[in-house]
């Protein structure tokens, strides 16, 4: 029985979260990590490793889910080729090794209005890593759409953090389709993904299954 959950992004906005969450079930979970996590649940054991490096060459344990929550900006990576790097090749990278070593469910963070066919070179990137992900062959799949995602992050995006505070007043005008642009706390979100390690098949959630 593969008993193992793994992360992907353990130590970002949503992945100290899932861990939290995850850490209060009876389960095991792995934390894939570039750097030392403080505070990690009990259940929980760090991977600490060098991503290329691990890519190449590297296998990762028997296991049942992955939970991708990789991610970063096109600003803080520096440019859209870096960008892709981290939020889509490693994300894919990861899910292929999982898939190799057993892994039948996999839960992973786009956004909202993620579009492979979008001219916009975020959400085109999301919605690539969608499809990729569709098409492995897990026979759970679970995409999860937020908005702008809200809490306390370990560095500074001036522009998220203005956009924080101006997020609860425009949360008010998004009604109806428009919904599920709201932004939205990121424990909710990790709450979310903790939970749904039943769904078969391939599965959306975006604001309405955060709240």
């Amino acid at each position: 029985m593969h008993n193992n959950s793994i992360v992907l992004g353990s130590t970002g906005l949503i992945g100290k979260h899932l861990l939290t969450y995850l850490g209060e079930k009876d389960l095991n979970v792995i934390a894939i990590t570039r750097r030392s996590i403080k505070d990690i649940p009990k259940n929980a054991s760090p991977m600490i490793i060098d991503f290329d490096e691990f890519l190449d060459q590297g296998h990762l344990p028997d296991c049942e889910h992955i939970y991708i929550c990789l991610g970063t900006t096109i600003k803080k990576a520096g440019s859209q080729e870096s960008f892709k790097k981290v939020d889509l090749d490693y994300c894919l990278g990861f899910a292929k090794k999982a898939r190799e070593s057993g892994a039948s469910a996999i839960s992973v963070v786009t956004s909202v209005g993620a579009n492979a066919n979008s001219k916009n070179f975020y959400l085109k990137t999301k919605g690539k890593l969608e499809n990729e992900i569709k098409a492995m062959g897990f026979d759970s799949v679970n995409i999860f759409q937020p908005g702008l995602l809200l809490g306390n992050r370990d560095e500074i995006r001036p522009l998220e953090f203005l956009g924080q505070y101006g997020s609860f007043l425009l949360n008010m005008f998004l009604f109806g389709s428009l919904k599920k642009y709201r932004s939205i706390q990121a424990s909710k979100v990790a709450n979310a993904m903790a939970n749904s390690t039943k769904n078969n098949g391939i599965n959306y959630f975006s604001y309405e299954d955060f709240i």
